[in-house]
């Protein structure tokens, strides 16, 4: 290989045969049971990462089934996302991510920046009851329920919330363990297509584990559960704020 076919043709890790292909990505029939809770504000203020603002003392815990993804295939996650907002501009910071998958978890945390780990998440339905499972190291450590669809959501409301921006602490180390990247990254996701939303009554149980400690945001009060399911693409993202850049 030459220096200019290596920089023509680099993309991702591995160089020869990289853990995923190139974006954007194409979700179909993509599930989520997302469950909305109260916290306690000191806690969700100390995982916040400045510039970004907390809103509230809110969170939102997610169950994700992913039956057809391009060049992901099938697979589950679940995770903490925590509403702020950056110079004005509303939106959700991803605080943890949990897969069941490599492909995506490669791709996440290096072009994106997702804070994506193995683990064993699960969505299913159960009679009449919509379940969300993430287990951790064969330790159940969080358990989501809601009724199944017992109420119809909107639809242009749903899509509205699911195209505001997410941001994510992307953190690359340089070969000598200091930061080689340290930015935070933005995105939306585009061309979603609500097939069906829902609302029912909601509960959620997390559990301590020393290495998935989604416990250390505990559940004071369940807000609100909602099904929804819908086609949507996940683009590339952006640099809203670069911290080797900015510093004090």
């Amino acid at each position: 290989m030459t220096e200019d076919e290596i920089r023509r043709h680099a993309f991702a890790m591995p160089y020869s045969n990289s853990a995923f292909p190139p974006g954007p990505y194409r979700f179909t029939d993509r599930e989520y049971l997302i469950i909305s809770y109260r916290t306690d504000p000191d806690l969700l203020a100390k995982v916040i990462p400045a510039p970004l603002q907390m809103t509230e003392p809110v969170v939102k815990f997610e169950f994700i089934n992913m039956p057809d993804s391009t060049g992901f295939g099938h697979y589950c996650e679940s995770g903490q996302v925590i509403p702020v907002t950056l110079d004005g501009v509303a939106g959700g910071y991803v605080h943890s991510m949990y897969l069941n998958d490599h492909p995506p978890i490669a791709a996440g945390r290096e072009l994106w920046g997702f804070p994506k780990k193995l683990g064993e998440p699960e969505l299913r339905v159960h009679k009449d009851t919509l379940v969300g499972t993430l287990d951790y190291s064969d330790t159940r450590v969080a358990t989501g329920t809601m009724g199944f669809k017992h109420s119809t959501l909107e639809a242009e409301a749903i899509k509205a919330a699911m195209a505001t921006p997410s941001f994510l602490l992307k953190i690359i180390p340089h070969v000598d363990g200091s930061p080689r990247i340290c930015e935070l990254v933005q995105y939306s996701l585009t061309d979603i297509h609500i097939k069906g939303a829902w609302s029912g009554p909601g509960a959620l149980a997390l559990h301590a584990h020393a290495l998935a400690p989604v416990a250390a945001l505990p559940v004071l009060e369940v807000l609100s559960a909602v099904h929804i399911l819908a086609d949507l693409t996940l683009p590339y993202g952006t640099v809203a704020y670069d911290y080797l850049t900015h510093k004090k």
